[in-house]
């Protein structure tokens, strides 16, 4: 099977990705897609490469990257408008204004033009909120099958999700809102790629008792008051880092603990060289477990503490390979007790390890997806 696969990344990541590499917006597609697949950040080349290793056609799309896309298009032949044109404004609600704004039409029509050129079998589309339906309906002569994966909360309702012939959804509460629109569903959890725990540096000096690595928006309430109260309690025993806190307030104890932005490697290096780590989910994720840290931080042999979750002992044995907690309280209590105690947070962390490895990897979860679009082809 051919396989086309749709992500987007987000702005900051692109802009952290390019500093890195001041000429690569301008080298051939190819070259940047090699530079991105290496930054490890977020699915990476995971998906496609384990595709291919099981015999498949796979292609990675970033839709949202304008040099890598807008390179394709010129390497194809692909004619695109201006990138801002000029439109005409109510300024203050009655002032006539004409001004000039980004022309994002590009994203459209180099998608449509890698659609056609490479008309796979299987569409699976990871950007649900960043494509939309009724594109992806006028496309439909152009392959046979598509998937799409997002979270249902967050997705825009007025799109007509009826369109995906299948989405894949990371736990049972989303399979089943899903399923509730009338859209065909299938479980498809989150994974990890073991290349990552090898391809870091595993003499790098400095070590953090306790990190947490992820966003703190409006989507994440539980997770700012758990974040709030772990570090007025821990003090410079906590790390965070996150893409920005520009919705954090300014006197919040969170601020002082921040170490940054973690992308792709930088991301797993801090997980390796901490102690523990802690995971808390977005609200939309309800008494369901789906978020990548579970398998980002087990994976790197880190000890995972998380909220508890109803299926979680699904994914691991609570107490043996992972820690729960049920509030901020007893978050900080076991956290206290798991850096005082070192051969009991080795053994829970390599047990994750193990249980990550044997069942949660991008080779597992591949072997899956073909097993499932079958069923639907």
């Amino acid at each position: 099977m051919k396989f086309l696969v749709i992500n987007t990344d987000y702005p900051a990541f692109l802009t952290w990705l390019y500093a890195q590499y001041p000429e690569l917006y301008v080298r051939p597609y190819a070259e940047q897609m090699q530079v991105r697949a290496a930054s490890l950040f977020g699915f990476a080349d995971f998906y496609s490469s384990h595709l291919i290793k099981l015999g498949h056609e796979a292609h990675d799309l970033f839709i949202n990257n304008a040099f890598m896309q807008k390179i394709w298009a010129v390497e194809h032949g692909v004619s695109l408008g201006p990138d801002r044109e000029l439109r005409f404004f109510l300024r203050k609600g009655f002032i006539p204004w004409y001004g000039r704004v980004s022309n994002f039409e590009w994203i459209q029509t180099i998608l449509a033009a890698q659609i056609r050129y490479f008309k796979p079998d299987v569409l699976v589309n990871f950007a649900m909120n960043g494509v939309s339906t009724s594109f992806l309906e006028s496309m439909k002569p152009y392959f046979s099958l598509l998937v799409g994966s997002g979270e249902p909360p967050i997705l825009y309702e007025k799109d007509n999700w009826k369109i995906y012939d299948l989405v894949l959804a990371p736990s049972e509460g989303m399979t089943a809102h899903f399923r509730d629109k009338g859209v065909h569903a299938e479980l498809f959890r989150f994974s990890f790629e073991p290349q990552t725990h090898m391809a870091l540096d595993h003499h790098f000096s400095e070590e953090f008792p306790v990190s947490f690595v992820g966003s703190i928006t409006k989507y994440h309430s539980k997770r700012y008051a758990v974040l709030q109260h772990l570090c007025s309690r821990l003090g410079e025993k906590i790390g965070i880092w996150a893409p920005t806190l520009n919705e954090i307030d300014n006197a919040s104890p969170i601020h002082a603990a921040y170490k940054g932005a973690a992308w792709g490697s930088s991301l797993y290096q801090i997980l390796l060289n901490s102690k523990l780590t802690i995971n808390c989910h977005i609200d939309a994720a309800g008494e369901f477990a789906d978020n990548m840290r579970l398998f980002e931080a087990t994976g790197m042999g880190t000890l995972l503490i998380t909220d508890y979750k109803q299926n979680l002992h699904t994914l691991f044995d609570i107490d043996k390979e992972i820690i729960t907690y049920h509030n901020s309280m007893e978050c900080v209590e076991k956290i206290l007790y798991y850096l005082e105690h070192e051969t009991e947070r080795s053994a829970i962390a390599k047990a994750g390890q193990s249980r990550t490895f044997k069942e949660h990897t991008y080779d597992h979860r591949a072997r899956e997806l073909v097993d499932i679009v079958k069923k639907y082809l």
